[in-house]
């Protein structure tokens, strides 16, 4: 009966989130149509003789439908929590849409999923243009203020409508980057992989806004107007000179987010980009509140993200310990809540207050939460600033002759990775992975080897681990899973490394220099203070979507009060009229903005405290995590075994791995007619090996057989 009710409940959660996903996609599509727009002046005129407004009736159909939908997501993933891992009979058809249509240095590698949705997404875009301009230009009057001719009123309406679709990309620019609210995760795409989509999304937003505020500035030029209109705050309407702040700021965030501006410079990047809470204040008041409430949920959400990864992070944990590798990597040990479990493949952001208090770095988890119960390892390349610092802080350690030196405080957000483990559902598997992005097939063979006990799931049998390094002291990376290169209970799973040395030459006993390399390593304890609290996640699901709902409930009554506060009932009907009109008893149209500012600021303050008195009430309950137990779950390797098993696997050198020929032997080996292909490392490694993938399935399509689904993963942001 409990099964059956739940199953029901879940079945209740999908639907609503599926309605309200659906009517939101049709409300923008309805949205630049002429019947619509006339419907809707007569909805908000009724709107307006009411408590509500017309304020509300805007936040009730624009925003509330995004929101609603993260508070059901969330207790809908809260409900699923206890199926996180994917079983094989979830495999559907869906699989195939992973496989990668284009593989291109300057996009990258883009599915058929993602192919699909840039298409519906453009699609709609010149929907919205074709119904704007096509009604502009039958109703095409000249405007008093301004002598144009034909030709530059319907240049300056097209310079307008581009504004629009800049609009529709800032509604979903934030989206992608939300780490707490579930609304990427419910369709299983992880954080690190919807950047891109931010990008590609800020990118086109950038492009149109820049169209449309230069070609309305060439038009005021033309027309000998622009030294009036550029300067001009008006009263009510759209506010020029705030567009204009808008635009400059956008393209100031929009430069220096460019990859070799963003790689060789993280911190001018990183702290540009914190002006995105001008560009949405002035872009409010340039668009006004009823634009706005369009782009709101992104926003809205984005903020309450925001502050509740910075709750989490408090207070500090603190390293345990570090393996220093002879690769320049290090291993980083925290403790964690042993009822905090994430997915394989998870990433936390971690910040060291004595290296920086503002910047924070993404990396990939190495450790799995079912054999590492209270601690949590992170791998670290040793390759820029930042890193080197941190490096550098704890090498200087080792030649202390102390035996527990001086703890270091780190800030922790997250762990944040996929609600699913799509993984599990195939027969065999191909691990490819380039450098330092062996990172996330670290916790993802952890995590089978943990659970190969299990009867609820069947796991592959076959896996096959691809290395490519460019020297051999690079293999240390792996030293995290010698207990299962060296075959100890594996069970049933067979697995075999390749690692391709591609800058050194082959010595004359490769299988020992591996054997050296996973042995490799100095290990530096750290003196855990008192106050060394472990890693919490900020709560249950159900917990945030209260703080959603607190949020949102609140907002909604402020934003009616002020309004009935702050502007006088006779002025009300006022607000409803052309913009244009010029009427001394109108409210300006910044006062409106910054009443929906200010109720936005309060009921984000007062949820926040709501979340910290949660946090602070767990963490006092809480034992600070000052000793915790071993890791454990694995014998050490004896030495007395009489055959090494580390020499089944494969050091090759000179070269780099042949993935078509691989992808060829692959089937036969492992015997799988379903076999998932995932890849990690270097873009132009991701790219050869989409395209060795696009060729063997052509041919194994066409003589039926094995199935291979291609997955890239991403170890950095």
């Amino acid at each position: 009966m409990g099964m059956m009710v739940r199953a029901t409940v879940l079945a209740l959660l999908k639907a609503s989130m599926i309605l309200l996903f659906a009517g939101w996609v049709a409300l923008w599509i309805l949205k630049p149509t002429e019947m619509w727009t006339k419907k809707w002046k007569g909805a908000e005129e009724s709107a307006g003789g009411t408590v509500f407004g017309y304020y509300g009736l805007n936040f009730a159909v624009y925003t509330f439908p995004i929101i609603a939908l993260a508070i059901i997501g969330s207790l809908y993933l809260n409900d699923t929590a206890s199926g996180a891992i994917s079983s094989r009979q979830r495999k559907t058809s869906l699989s195939s849409l992973s496989y990668p249509i284009i593989v291109n240095s300057l996009v990258g590698i883009i599915s058929v999923v993602e192919i699909l949705a840039i298409l519906v997404f453009v699609i709609f875009l010149a929907w919205t243009f074709y119904c704007r301009i096509s009604n502009d230009f039958e109703k095409l009057t000249p405007a008093k203020s301004l002598k144009l001719s034909i030709w530059q009123l319907k240049y300056l309406k097209v310079a307008t409508r581009f504004g629009l679709l800049a609009e529709a990309c800032l509604a979903l620019l934030l989206l992608p980057i939300l780490r707490v609210m579930p609304v990427l995760r419910l369709l299983g795409i992880q954080f690190e992989a919807s950047v891109r989509y931010h990008t590609w999304l800020g990118t086109g937003m950038i492009l149109f806004a820049t169209f449309h505020g230069a070609s309305t500035l060439f038009i005021w030029g033309v027309s000998h107007v622009i030294q009036d209109e550029v300067w001009r705050w008006q009263k009510t309407g759209r506010i020029y000179l705030a567009g204009e702040i808008t635009l400059v700021l956008g393209l100031v965030i929009w430069i220096t987010s460019l990859p070799f501006i963003r790689r060789k410079q993280f911190e001018i990047f990183y702290y540009t980009h914190h002006l995105y809470t001008l560009f949405i204040l002035f872009y409010l008041f340039h668009a006004g509140d009823r634009h706005f409430y369009a782009v709101f949920p992104g926003i809205f959400l984005f903020g309450l993200d925001k502050l509740l990864r910075i709750i989490q992070s408090r207070p500090h944990t603190y390293l345990l310990s570090a393996k220093v590798l002879p690769c320049e990597a290090l291993e980083l040990t925290l403790p964690k809540d042993p009822k905090l479990k994430y997915s394989p493949t998870s990433v936390v952001f971690m910040n060291v207050p004595r290296i920086s208090k503002l910047q924070w770095h993404a990396f990939s988890i190495t450790s799995s939460s079912n054999v590492q119960e209270d601690t949590m390892s992170l791998m670290i390349k040793c390759e820029g600033w930042w890193t080197n610092t941190l490096c550098r802080m704890i090498t200087e350690e080792l030649s202390s002759d102390t035996h527990q030196t001086k703890c270091i405080p780190v800030a922790i957000e997250g762990p944040y990775g996929p609600s699913t483990v799509d993984f599990l559902r195939y027969d065999s598997m191909l691990l490819i992975a380039g450098g330092s992005g062996i990172t996330p097939f670290l916790s993802i063979l952890q995590e089978i080897v943990s659970a190969k006990g299990s009867s609820r799931y069947k796991f592959p049998e076959n896996i096959q681990l691809i290395h490519a390094i460019k020297r051999s002291q690079d293999m240390s990376l792996l030293s995290s899973i010698s207990h299962i290169l060296r075959k100890q209970a594996l069970g049933k799973l067979h697995l075999k490394l390749q690692v391709y040395v591609t800058r050194e030459e082959q010595p004359d006993a490769p299988a020992r220099i591996l054997q050296d390399a996973l042995s490799q390593g100095q290990i530096v304890h750290f003196d855990a203070k008192a106050t060394s609290y472990a890693i919490h996640w900020f709560d249950k699901p159900t917990v945030t979507a209260a703080i959603l709902g607190i949020a949102l409930i609140l907002f909604f009554v402020l934003l009616i009060c002020f309004n009935h506060i702050f502007i006088p009932s006779e002025k009300k009907a006022s607000t409803l009229k052309t913009k244009g009109a010029d009427s001394k008893t109108k409210t300006p149209s910044s006062v409106v903005d910054l009443i929906l500012l200010s109720c936005f600021v309060i009921s984000v303050i007062v949820s926040m405290t709501v979340a910290l008195m949660l946090r602070w009430r767990r963490i006092k309950k809480a034992v600070p995590s000052t000793s915790p137990k071993k890791a454990g779950g694995f014998t050490e390797p004896s030495s007395a075994e009489p055959h090494d098993p580390l020499q089944e696997h494969e050091v090759h050198y000179g070269g780099r791995p042949n993935f078509q020929d691989i992808f060829a032997k692959f089937p036969n080996e492992a015997g799988g007619s379903d076999i998932g292909v995932l890849v990690c490392g270097p873009e132009l490694m991701k790219e050869s090996v989409a395209k060795s993938l696009q060729q063997t399935s052509q041919g194994s399509s066409a003589k039926g057989r094995s199935k291979f689904t291609f997955h890239s993963l991403n170890f950095t942001l």
